[in-house]
């Protein structure tokens, strides 16, 4: 349990740690139209085999693993479902887009780290192509004795079309508090109603959904097996040239269910003009273990971004 390694086949690559499937990365997934077809990590497992997320759950079939997903994007809808407006709320409005996997740089291997270094196109609903995405993932920081493995989420968009993109989210479109976009990470079942703590020392979702902060962990035991886990996810950055970035913001819930997104877009559109960049720099750590607070304060040191 030294490194990773790694089983490619045509749909995905999956990544071990000894007997342990910690994640599997599907660039042809078999999703419907309406949940917005693109390319998602699922499953993921801390190292324990303890579950990390969910796919395809009964509320809300487009949330799948963790993945990267965007709302609002001018007219259409890159995340799945219905889309919101303010006059008539959630319907399903066929403008589902889709994010279409095109290649590596190079073919993933095992090692100390694993790399996805890939292109992908976004295809509108009538098949335009809006965006060309360089999305690199890279799997590190094994650490066996402790419990844990990383993954680094580096995305660059650049706007291919020939107008402006209004890059939102339903807060933007006139929901409160559903700034979701960007990457999404849906957990388990088991996790609803677990622990969640912010960098600034608050806890709870109501106190974390809408604000900056450093990091955010979830913390829960698991369904199936003995023990417990916590996924520390970091706000990162969001950075542009070409146009005005607001601060990341959190969209954080426990309650219902456990999700997390670093959303680049919670109450404030991004105006992406053509040919203009913005890149997003995340992390996600997974523990096997429920970390109480002084561990969190150290991890949150130990990985920052």
């Amino acid at each position: 349990m030294n490194q990773f390694d790694v089983e490619t086949s045509r749909d995905a690559i999956a990544v071990t740690v000894g007997d342990t499937e910690i994640l599997r990365y599907v660039i042809h997934p078999d999703s419907p139209k309406d949940e917005a077809p693109k390319p998602y990590l699922y499953p993921l497992r801390f190292l324990d085999g303890g579950d990390a997320a969910v796919r395809r759950p009964w509320d809300h079939r487009w949330h799948t693993g963790l993945q990267f997903t965007w709302s609002h994007v001018a007219d259409q809808n890159f995340w799945g479902g219905p889309t919101f407006a303010v006059e008539d709320g959630y319907q399903m409005r066929g403008n589902l887009g889709s994010m279409k996997h095109t290649g590596f740089a190079t073919e993933p291997v095992g090692g100390d780290d694993v790399v996805f270094d890939e292109t992908l196109e976004w295809m509108t609903s009538r098949d335009e192509h809006w965006v060309d995405e360089h999305r690199v993932q890279r799997v590190h920081s094994l650490d066996a004795a402790r419990g844990i493995w990383t993954i680094d989420l580096t995305t660059e968009l650049t706007n291919v079309s020939d107008q402006t993109l209004p890059l939102g989210s339903p807060t933007t479109a006139g929901r409160p508090n559903a700034g979701y976009t960007g990457w999404f990470w849906r957990g388990p079942r088991a996790w609803t109603g677990c622990t969640v703590v912010n960098s600034n020392g608050d806890e709870g979702e109501d106190n974390t959904m809408g604000k900056v902060a450093d990091w955010v962990a979830f913390s829960s035991e698991h369904d199936d097996i003995d023990g417990g886990g916590t996924v520390l996810v970091f706000a990162g950055t969001s950075t542009s040239d070409d146009a005005e970035v607001p601060p990341i913001k959190w969209f954080t819930r426990t309650g219902i269910f456990a999700v997390a997104s670093q959303s680049p877009a919670f109450d404030q559109e991004i105006h992406l003009p053509a040919q203009g960049k913005l890149t997003l720099n995340h992390r996600f750590v997974f523990i096997a273990k429920v970390c109480d607070p002084q561990e969190l304060n150290a991890l949150g040191e130990e990985f920052a971004l």
